[in-house]
Parts: C-alpha cells; structure tokens; sequence
C-alpha cells in the first residue's frame, strides 16, 4: 500500500503543531509518600482504531460499512520511592482480561523517557477556530506563524483558557524513585476485543508492597460517529451515546497542500470548546470532577448531546485534508488502603494508592462514512467472465486518498 505522501507530511506538521504549541503534564519531584497505580483503559474505534493496533484491516473493515472494529488498549503505570536492584511488578489479571495469568511491568527502555524530539519544526501557519455551529465567530481564526513560534513569540493567553481543573496526580518517571509501566519495549501483548477489566487486581512488586482490588467497571463501549454536510458548507458530526461518558470533546485538523513535495503551508486546528481550549489536559484523561468543571466552563460538551456542526470555514481553511476526532470522557475508579476516614478531619496516611480511568474515542474522516458501497461496485464482476475495461481512476487526493488508494478507488 502506497500512502499518500502529503497526507503523511500534514500529519507529521501537525504532530509537531500540537507538541510545541500543547500544555504537558505537571511532574513532581520524587519524594516519599504512598505506592501509586494507574491504569488507563481506552476503548478506539474508526481510524482511531488504527493507531491503537487495529491497523490496515481496521480500516478495511470500518470503509465495508460494517460496524466499527473497535480496539481496547490498556496502559499501566506503578511508582514508589523505594529502590530494588532491578525492578519488576507483576500484574495478575482477572481471566476474562485475556492476557494470561499476568503482565510484567519493568522500566522503561532507554530513550523512551524524555530526549529531545526528532521532528523538523513547522512552517507556515496555523489557523486557530473553536465552537460549534454553521459558521464560525467574528474574530476567528486566530493566525500562529510557526516561524514566530519557534523565536519563543507565543501569543499569550491562545490555550486553555477559563480551564480550572482539579489537583490530579500522576504516576511518572519523574516523580517517582522506582517506575515500571506497561506495555514496554516489544512487549506486544494486546487486550483482545471481547477483554474484560471486571474482577480482582493484584500487583505485586519487589520494590514495594502489594496492592490489590476488585473493579466493577469495564472499558467502555466504541464511540460510533458520522460526518454529514451542513447548511452553509460545514459538517456535522453526530454520535451514539454512552450510558457511562461525563461529557464529550471533538477537535479536527487539516492543512492544505503547499505544492512543494506536498509540505502543507496553512495548517487548520478545530475544537468543539465554546472558548479557546485546544489539546493539553484534553487529549488526556481527566476525572469526572475536573469533566463537569470544564462543562460549566463551556469547555466540554455535557453527556446528553449529540451532535456538533463544524464551521464551514474550517472545513474550507482544511482544502482536502481534514480528520475529526471525539472523545468520550468517562468514569474512574479510586482504592486506597487503608481507605480514606469517613471523617476528613482525621489524618490519613495511606500505604498505597490506586486509580483506573476510562475513555473512548473514535477518529473519522468526513465523507468516508460511505465508501463501502462505492468498495462494493469497484471490487463487484462477473465470476468467469472477461473483465470489461474500467475507466482511468481518479488521482488520490488529500487524507481521504489514504484510504481510497487501499479501496482500489483512485492511484
């Protein structure tokens, strides 16, 4: 499979969009205090699916028309600020998780923590446009030049304002004497589709003492969205509901092709926030509470609603290149041991602490939605008899491309 190389070029400008110009997680110096364990459980459907291992035959299996090949993928992280001459956890699993008796965590490899990032920095521009609706605001976009950017000329006050969310810890390399996380290295051990989180945990781990739980919650069921056109030139994005999301938030990027070995010279950034609130703590995963603070603020869409018109003039600043992206927020599972007083005013001094977060997110590209039938027509002849000639396909064209050019659709 030939992929499209402009496609890959505004992928890889966007990357580097949203690295320099994205807030990073706050880190704490190590220092003593309870064990903590963090698992992520993450449920990706649509392209997102993709990245999150489906890969080519996900694709193939969402452009049939079929249901969404959903992919469930599970990050684990465990820190303390005691030290063993090599580090080693042991999660035990419930059976019907699907990945054996247990998954070794270990520390991280060399060069997966930190390092300077290999990525050319972008140039051009970056187009700035948030809300939902027809058409976009007066005042938007908001221009970055990259070039301004990479001079340390950041615009004050673009991102995550009226965000005020909730102290949150986290488990890292840096804030933590002994780390160890999985998946690690060529560890390529995957959660299967029908795994299931439900049931007694167990870590045990030569650094620190043991924690175990038992969690009622699972991975969340697949987000399954649809583009459609809007009045005015816009798209409008609808999704399923899921009983367990405390809200939602959609983002898309595009750029346009440059004309110079396909390098895109005006790349376009979209969120659904009723205020400037693009990636950082967005893209990650945030606790119910921190959710219904950024619903109130008008940062987050509330878990009753369905669709989001994206502005036509975001669609018309992408040209041909343009992913949107929904991610549906969902529950956490706090232990601790031994648990928190019910008197607050008691101290507490915990031995270990253990949190699971949830989320799902799906990835699509407006207009793709239908493919499957024009799959079936361009693959559909006669069985044993001589193919009639076809007419010359089309160029492939824009993000679009990469999957038509999978279909046999365009060259």
């Amino acid at each position: 499979m030939r992929l499209n190389v402009s496609a890959l070029v505004m992928f890889g400008g966007l990357g580097c969009a949203a690295a320099l110009l994205s807030a990073t997680a706050l880190s704490q110096p190590a220092a003593p205090g309870p064990v903590r364990y963090a698992m992520d459980a993450a449920t990706m459907s649509g392209m997102g699916a993709m990245t999150g291992g489906g890969g080519l035959g996900a694709m193939m299996g969402m452009m049939r028309g079929g249901p969404h090949e959903a992919v469930r993928s599970l990050t684990l992280h465990h820190g303390a600020s005691t030290t063993a001459p090599k580090p080693q956890a042991d999660h035990f699993m419930p059976q019907g998780a699907g990945l054996g008796t247990s998954v070794t965590l270990l520390p991280p490899l060399r060069g997966e923590i930190g390092g300077e990032s290999s990525f050319q920095r972008p140039s051009g521009r970056l187009l700035l446009f948030w809300g939902c609706g027809e058409h976009a605001p007066k005042g938007q976009p908001v221009v970055i030049d990259f070039a301004k950017v990479a001079r340390g000329e950041m615009p004050p006050g673009l991102f995550m304002q009226g965000v005020d969310l909730p102290e949150d810890w986290r488990v890292t390399a840096a804030n933590s004497r002994t780390y160890t996380t999985w998946p690690h290295g060529d560890d390529r051990k995957s959660v299967p589709a029908n795994g299931s989180l439900l049931g007694p945990h167990r870590i045990a781990a030569n650094y620190s003492k043991e924690i175990a739980f038992t969690l009622a919650e699972d991975f969340m069921p697949p987000l399954q969205a649809r583009t459609s056109e809007a009045a005015g030139g816009g798209s409008r994005l609808a999704w399923n509901g899921i009983d367990k999301a405390t809200g939602y938030y959609a983002w898309a990027m595009g750029a346009k092709d440059g004309g110079r070995g396909g390098t895109p010279t005006e790349m376009v950034w979209w969120a659904s926030s009723s205020q400037q609130a693009f990636g950082g703590p967005l893209w990650d995963w945030i606790s119910p509470v921190g959710v219904r603070r950024l619903i109130a603020a008008g940062t987050v869409m509330p878990p009753e609603q369905r669709d989001c018109t994206v502005p036509a003039e975001v669609i018309k600043a992408s040209g041909e290149g343009i992913m949107v992206n929904l991610q549906a927020y969902g529950p956490q599972a706090d232990f601790a041991y031994p648990p928190r007083p019910a008197d607050t005013r008691k101290p507490w001094n915990p031995e270990w602490i253990a949190r699971v977060r949830f989320r799902s997110s799906t990835m699509l590209i407006p207009g793709m939605e239908d493919m499957g039938g024009d799959m079936g027509q361009a693959n559909s002849g006669a069985s044993g008899t001589r193919e009639e000639a076809r007419p010359r396909k089309p160029k492939c064209r824009g993000l679009k491309g990469l999957a038509e050019r999978a279909a046999g659709l365009c060259e």
